[in-house]
């Protein structure tokens, strides 16, 4: 494991990874780093806590709103296929349950 000193809003704090994964962890560090810095200036939002659930909201959001770039699937967000997964999954269930008295 690779330990990196990191701040986010002014606070530092010593976070672990993998071999490898610095820069991602370096990128999403900066990235939120942005989103509460943003949130916090805007005055909008008092308290580190809640600046760092309101910014993991937005984060959340966006990442349920991204679409495959390409593929069988690209029409979809991440939040509708999950969707989709969730209803094929209740299908399933409902047909296979029945077959669990034959055994």
């Amino acid at each position: 494991m690779i330990h990196l000193d990191v701040t986010i809003m002014g606070n530092s704090y010593r976070l672990a990874c993998k071999e490898g994964e610095q820069k991602t962890l370096q990128e999403a560090v900066s990235y939120l780093d942005g989103k509460m810095t943003a949130l916090r200036d805007s005055g909008k939002v008092k308290g580190n806590d809640r600046i760092a659930v309101m910014a993991a909201l937005s984060m959340a959001a966006e990442f349920l709103s991204v679409k495959a770039p390409q593929g069988p699937l690209s029409d979809l967000s991440i939040l509708e296929v999950k969707q989709k997964l969730g209803a094929m999954h209740t299908v399933l269930d409902s047909a296979l349950t029945p077959q669990e008295n034959l055994f």
